[in-house]
């Protein structure tokens, strides 16, 4: 679990140019869900608590008054004028901290899982190698192998390679063979030099 938090900071914190791009359009299209979320399950929670320790009910009440206008009715009761009061709202801006939590942690998760399906796919193209050429398919084919099977595709590579290692060692056997049948002037002259030297 403390991995997982480790990865979700790093990530939050990181920056790159393209998961902000996946930010963006992901979560525009998750913007109905975490509103919804935000709205009718996070914010009563917190309102809840606003109303014991603050003794407000709810998040739009949360205000800091740097200039407050105050208008009185025909009944002489006095009430805030928002709309000409200058202040804080402390209230959209939590909301506005929630719900940039709540897509930043839906986006990890994506992002995540993405990454891990990458991973899991280069492991597992790494796993195929060598990978199987339209000769090697056809020649497992006569020989009743199919590509899923990959004990079979192993024993056939291993196969192949023992040949090939085989047929390697088979040409430069004859090469050299070849070689000390016909020697080149160079050759013949360093075989008289060295009978000359023993002598």
């Amino acid at each position: 679990m403390k991995k997982f938090f480790a990865e979700f900071k790093k990530f939050i914190t990181r920056g790159n140019i393209v998961d902000m791009a996946v930010g963006v359009i992901v979560g525009s299209s998750f913007t109905a869900i975490v509103n919804g979320l935000s709205n009718n399950i996070l914010k009563p929670i917190i309102n809840w608590f606003l109303a014991l320790i603050l003794g407000k009910d709810s998040l739009s009440e949360v205000f800091t008054f740097l200039k407050k206008t105050i208008t009185v009715d025909a009944n002489g009761v006095g009430t805030v004028d928002l709309a000409n009061s200058i202040y804080i709202d402390w209230g959209a801006f939590i909301n506005a901290v929630i719900n940039f939590f709540i897509v930043a942690f839906v986006l990890f998760c994506i992002v995540r899982f993405i990454n891990r399906v990458k991973d899991k796919d280069k492991k597992f193209k790494e796993s195929l190698q060598p990978m199987i050429s339209k000769e090697d398919r056809k020649a497992m084919k006569k020989q009743g192998i199919k590509a899923k099977d990959s004990a079979a595709v192993a024993a056939y590579f291993a196969a192949k390679a023992e040949k090939e290692a085989a047929a390697k060692a088979a040409a430069e056997e004859k090469a050299r063979l070849e070689r000390e049948a016909n020697p080149t002037t160079e050759e013949l002259l360093k075989k008289i030099l060295a009978v000359l030297q023993e002598k």
